[in-house]
């Protein structure tokens, strides 16, 4: 057991990065002691163990992580307080889902979707099957040992007989949603929770025969994304109003809705049903409430570590024990005690995950990752960990300070160098959960962060925060029916590159993606055009004196010209557009496996560097530019690599 203080310097020490540039330069200096593509490997990028599920088979929790390569089944033996034993789930990103059955766990991996058996007697890890869905998302074992699994894109329920080793499935529950988020079973049916629309399903395990169980006073919420079900009650939380929805068995009319107290609550991530008490964790705020079943009292229990999402709830001995990337909290009903363990400090591997964003402030790169970023000091090659519940999607250093926007709640924080944490500015509201760039505008200021909304919400937003005064306006939509996805300033004008998809899991009602620009002083938007016909997305955009570029989904990089207000040239850079940079009269772009360099005089386009094989979370591609631009920083399998320009 450990202080919140020392355990936020202790656990999870980290290490890589990649850098995002300042506002573009003409004449950036090249070194002449090494050649321009030159790739230095600076070592992992980001190193967690950040937890993914978890489940008890005696005094032993087995705990899986996520994000790892290759990601492992680690077992905390109560008894000696040690990590006893590491078990390796050989593919996925990731391990979000896990039941148990007797002595046996059950591991499911997204990304590719794969189910195992943990033998906890033998110690033996088996693969048991492969689907074809994007992520095994949540798993449920029910009495007579069958497995269930509720599968995200699309949104379908499997059965896995462990006795046969065949697969059945159910099919999809609420037929055109993407996203089956919870899962439980008893004797007779499977219960599914569904988004981005929310539904509450009650599937007939011998007919199939599907049931709705969700009351339709609340059929207007996102998600029931979490859940748990005990001989007489259905517990699930409800998303984004912070909610859980308690409802009878044998008669699922007679039912209440419980609002999380924190102030901001939007999700319950997490639920257990123990000893008569529904258990269950809210976000962003990280707080532990209870439910009385007889009483219908709510109680605030305590908040175990600041905003982390909390991804499993469990029993063991009559405490509760609360699995987060952190680390692992408990709870002691019989004296109120919340009391915090380290993982880590107990043995659980470390390990380079599959990192999200890179930046280079000059002195050092940022990579964020999950629950915060490791930190690069270029100078030192010293790495510390940057603890921050949640994401970092995309970053930006203006006079001296990093920002970094976080995902969940859209959030933007900032960060000194040397100091230990960093410090939350504003959550965006209005909806928004991802952000996905970051600009500053040397005219007037201030700092623009274009968002994603929520799964299933349409329409994404713009940040406009000021950091003299901390104002910020949130304005939604900015371009209809689409989300920004990248942006530059200059001279008081925001340029947009939008995507046509809105939250995730809402199928694109418009059919390219928009150059916009937005006035940051009158707020408005003066004009949007369509500059690659078929992009479905500008992922990157930058600018010079005389013209704004961006690249598309595609591989496309246009130039749109400032003076003759068209886009004027275009160039096929490559199949699959990710960040762009720019230095001197040179741009620079990335896919997974290779930097792109292009000649903006020329208008043509080489590979710079190849055989990257870039490990990024979520398929993406980041590339960063130091201040001087005088280095690219990137991904080379998990490795941050700086490449000499």
């Amino acid at each position: 057991m450990i202080a919140r203080r020392r355990f936020l310097q202790a656990a999870a020490a980290s290490t890589a990065a990649v850098a995002l540039p300042a506002a573009p330069a003409f004449a950036a200096a090249v070194s002449p002691a090494v050649p321009p593509g030159t790739v230095t490997d600076l070592g992992p990028a980001s190193v967690a163990s950040p937890l993914g599920n978890g489940e008890f088979v005696g005094d032993v929790l087995y705990m899986g992580s996520r994000g790892l390569s290759p990601n492992v089944v680690g077992a905390w033996d109560l008894t000696t307080d040690t990590i006893t034993a590491h078990y390796e789930v050989p593919t996925g990103i990731g391990v979000w889902a896990m039941c148990k059955h007797g002595t046996d766990v059950y591991v499911g991996t997204h990304s590719s979707s794969d189910l195992y058996k943990l033998d906890t007697v033998a110690g033996t890890m088996t693969k048991l099957a492969a689907y074809a869905d994007h992520f095994i998302w949540t798993m449920a074992c029910s009495p007579d040992g069958k497995v269930y699994m509720g599968m995200s894109e699309p949104g379908r329920v499997v059965e896995y007989d462990p006795a046969t080793g065949a697969s059945r499935d159910l099919g999809q529950p609420a037929p055109g949603e993407a996203y089956v988020r919870s899962i439980q079973a008893d004797e007779r049916y499977v219960y599914a929770g569904v988004g981005a629309n929310a539904h509450l399903i009650a599937i007939d395990r011998q007919t199939g025969e599907k049931r709705e169980l969700l009351p339709a006073e609340v059929a207007d919420r996102d998600w029931v994304s979490s859940m748990a079900i005990s001989g007489t009650h259905i517990a699930g939380g409800m998303n984004s109003l912070g909610e859980l929805l308690v409802l009878e068995k044998a008669n699922p009319s007679a039912y209440k809705v419980v609002k999380a107290t924190a102030t901001g609550e939007k999700y319950v991530v997490a639920v257990h049903i123990h000893d008569g008490w529904v258990y269950f964790a809210g976000r962003p705020s990280g707080t532990l409430y209870r439910y009385e079943l007889a009483t219908g009292k709510l109680e605030t229990l305590g908040v175990p570590f600041f905003e982390a999402a909390t991804v499993r709830i469990l029993e063991r001995g009559g405490k509760i024990y609360g699995l987060q990337d952190p680390g692992v909290f408990v709870y002691d009903p019989a004296t109120g005690a919340i009391d915090y363990f380290s993982h880590v400090q107990r043995g659980y591997r470390s390990s380079p995950e599959a990192p999200m964003s890179v930046h280079s402030d000059g002195e050092r790169v940022y990579v964020g990752g999950k629950s915060g970023a490791d930190i690069h000091d270029l100078a030192t090659k010293q790495v510390t960990r940057l603890p921050i519940p949640g994401e970092p999607k995309t970053m930006i250093t203006v006079a001296g300070t990093t920002y970094l926007g976080v995902y969940t709640q859209a959030a933007l924080w900032a960060h000194k160098a040397g100091q230990a944490e960093a410090r939350l500015l504003f959550r965006t509201g209005a909806n928004q959960d991802r952000p996905k760039d970051l600009a500053h505008d040397r005219l007037t200021g201030l700092i623009v962060m274009p968002t994603q909304p929520e799964p299933g919400h349409q329409n994404g937003a713009l940040d406009v925060y000021n950091p003299r005064t901390g104002d910020l306006k949130v304005y939604r939509p900015v371009v209809e029916r689409q989300t920004v996805f990248s942006v530059t300033t200059l001279l008081g004008t925001a340029y947009l590159g939008t995507s046509t998809q809105e939250g995730l899991g809402a199928p694109p009602v418009t059919k390219t993606a928009k150059l916009a620009a937005f006035d940051l002083r009158k707020r408005t938007v003066l004009w949007t055009l369509e500059p690659v016909a078929g992009a479905a997305a500008i992922t990157g955009l930058k600018h010079t004196p005389l013209a704004v570029y961006g690249i598309t989904n595609t591989g496309v990089l246009f130039e749109y010209s400032l003076a003759k207000k068209k886009v004027t040239r275009t160039v096929k850079v490559c199949d699959r557009g990710g960040d762009l940079v720019i230095a001197g009269a040179h741009a620079y772009t990335s896919d997974v496996n290779a930097v792109y360099r292009i000649d903006l005089v020329r208008m043509t386009a080489a590979p710079l560097v190849t055989g990257l094989a870039s490990d990024w979370f979520g398929g993406g591609s980041k590339l960063n530019i130091s201040p001087d631009g005088r280095a690219l920083y990137a991904i080379k399998g998990r490795n941050l690599v700086s490449i000499a320009l």
